[in-house]
């Protein structure tokens, strides 16, 4: 299998407000597999795709196989950065329906 992207994130933790994701479960995209998880600030995230690094969201299927989803992006709003799958003007983070922890 070809590598999706650097990094799947397959869960998300929101702040209080639910607006904004606080902390994100990554995975390395080894081609083959996904390593173990490791936690990453929204922040870490935000910095690592301004520097060129890739994300897809990554979903584990009824037969326990990680499937793709969509590219991680960032889009400026009203001078704030979130964290979307979508380009569209909505003021929170989106990134699909990845389960949350």
């Amino acid at each position: 299998m070809a590598k999706w992207a650097d990094y799947g994130i397959s869960a998300v933790r929101f702040n209080i407000k639910h607006t904004h994701i606080d902390r994100v479960r990554v995975r390395s995209d080894n081609g083959d597999t996904f390593g173990s998880p490791v936690d990453h600030s929204r922040q870490q995230v935000v910095d690592a795709i301004e520097a060129g690094t890739t994300y897809v969201t990554i979903i584990k299927s009824k037969d326990d196989k990680w499937e793709k989803g969509q590219k991680v992006i960032i889009v400026e709003i009203n001078g704030a950065k979130y964290l979307k799958t979508t380009k569209n003007e909505t003021e929170k983070d989106n990134l699909d329906k990845l389960p949350e922890y």
